[in-house]
Order: C-alpha cells, then sequence, then structure tokens
C-alpha cells in the first residue's frame, strides 16, 4: 500500500482511506485503480480492523475515470479480436478493484462531498452504508462520453434506488442532489459540510468496531448473500451461519456485559 493516490489512517479497530489525488479532483488513473484493490483486500482480511471508512481530499469526492488515462489505454490493433480480449482483462481488473470494497470483511462507510462522478458512483455503490455532506451530488456520468457503466453502478445501484430511478441517472447524466439521494435511500443522513460528514463516518464505525467482530462479520456476509436471491435461501445461508458462530465467546462476553451492564470486549477476529 505504497501509492501516493490514498492515504490510509489507523485508530483502535478503524481503518480510514481517503483519496488522496486532490491536485485532479481525484480522478481515478490505473494507479488509483490499484491502490483502492489492493487497500481493501488487505485492511479488509486484516483481523484487526473492525470498519472502514473511505473519504476524498480536496473539493470532490473524485471526478470518476481519468479521461486521459482511459484514452491512453487501448491504442489502435490490427487484430480486433485481441484488442477486445485486452479490454475484457483490463475491465475485470477494474471491477475487481471496487469488488474489493464489497469483499472486505468489516463494514466501509462512505463519507461523500462534493461530486461523486462516474467511476465514484461505482465505488460508493460498493460501500455498506453512504453518509454524505449537504454539498454532494451524484452522476452517473459515464454516458456523456459515450461508455456505459461497467464497474458496478448498474448491478448495485438498484439494490439501492428504485430502478426507474437507476435508469434516467445511466441514461441521462444528470445530476442527484444530496437531498435526493436522501430522500430515496441512497444515502443514510446529510451532514452540514465535508468535515462534518467525516466526523459522522467515524463515530459510526467506533460504534461499529465496538460490537462483536464476529456478529458484524455474520450480517455482512448473510446481506450480501442474500442480495438476489430468494428469502428461502438467505434464511438457509445464516442459518448455517449462525449453527457454527452461536458457539463463539463474544455471546457470552455480551450476555455476561449487559448482566453487568458494562461495555463487553471482544477478540479480533482469526488470520
Amino acid at each position: 500500500m505504497g501509492s501516493d493516490r490514498i492515504a490510509i489512517r489507523r485508530e483502535g479497530g478503524v481503518a480510514h482511506v481517503e483519496l488522496a489525488r486532490e491536485d485532479r479532483l481525484n480522478a481515478m488513473d490505473g494507479e488509483m485503480f490499484g491502490a483502492i484493490g489492493e487497500a481493501f483486500r488487505s485492511l479488509g482480511s486484516d483481523s484487526s480492523v473492525r470498519a472502514i471508512v473511505l473519504t476524498g481530499r480536496g473539493r470532490h469526492f473524485t471526478a470518476g475515470l481519468d479521461l486521459q488515462y482511459a484514452g491512453a489505454q487501448f491504442p489502435p490493433s490490427e487484430d480486433p479480436g485481441r484488442a477486445a480480449e485486452a479490454r475484457l482483462r483490463h475491465i475485470k481488473w477494474l471491477q475487481d478493484c471496487f469488488t474489493a470494497v464489497e469483499e472486505a470483511r468489516p463494514p466501509v462507510i462512505a463519507a461523500l462531498h462534493g461530486g461523486c462522478i462516474g467511476a465514484g458512483v461505482d465505488l460508493a455503490s460498493a460501500c455498506d452504508i453512504r453518509l454524505a455532506a449537504a454539498d454532494a451530488f451524484f452522476q452517473v456520468a459515464e454516458v456523456d462520453v459515450a461508455i456505459t457503466a461497467d464497474l458496478g453502478t448498474l448491478q448495485r445501484l438498484t439494490h439501492l434506488l428504485p430502478e426507474g430511478i437507476v435508469r434516467e441517472l445511466a441514461y441521462t447524466g444528470r445530476r442527484m442532489e444530496a437531498e435526493e439521494a436522501l430522500r430515496l435511500g441512497l444515502l443514510n443522513r446529510i451532514a452540514p459540510d465535508r468535515d462534518a460528514a467525516i466526523a459522522a463516518g467515524l463515530d459510526l464505525a467506533r460504534a461499529i468496531a465496538a460490537k462483536s467482530p464476529l456478529a458484524v462479520a455474520g450480517a455482512k456476509m448473510s446481506l450480501n448473500y442474500s442480495r438476489g436471491r430468494t428469502v428461502e435461501e438467505g434464511l438457509r445461508h445464516v442459518a448455517l451461519w449462525n449453527a457454527g458462530a452461536l458457539v463463539s465467546a463474544d455471546l457470552t462476553a455480551a450476555v455476561q456485559a449487559r448482566l453487568a451492564k458494562t461495555a463487553p470486549e471482544f477478540k479480533d477476529l482469526a488470520e
């Protein structure tokens, strides 16, 4: 995790990942995509990390894909078939960088501000929870540069917003302001400004980090598994999880703390 495209700080069980290319409005080039994937794969498997907060420096959370980077990826080729295969592999790599956010074991809280544009919506959609500053806005802007959004927005956003709204955003590229995003359920809450949104994200992360990491990991796993499946499938999956997890020491610690009216303490998960 040596890239200067992101910054990572740790406070106890909470990790804070910050997009740090503010001189380019956090536009995402190959190095930033790679740094995001590496960071979330590493933090997501770190047994001492219990919650992750994702933010951006500067004026905007992110302006989305760096178009100079994108334009240089696919030079003309004499063999269209081989060029198409190379494009497919590259897009899959980009997708995997954001899927690492969704697959991270601890919950990921996005604290957004300013523009969350194009690939920024893909990234925010992969997070568990989204908070935002009052100035935040969202754009599925790929259509404005003749691209079909392909890094997760079209697959994940329909689980967060009504499908008709997602289609409108994807077909028009219009701005969705923070108030509309809150009203429709994309955001959990709005804070007055960037600093307040980040503070709220960190407070929420600390609250999550104080809970049983096994119970939180189980909840995230079950929620992710159940999306797009039947209720019956989801029930069977969580039953299997609890059949094993209910023998954990966390249950005893939580019950004893509740009876004693003290704050429970839980061990980190296994590596």
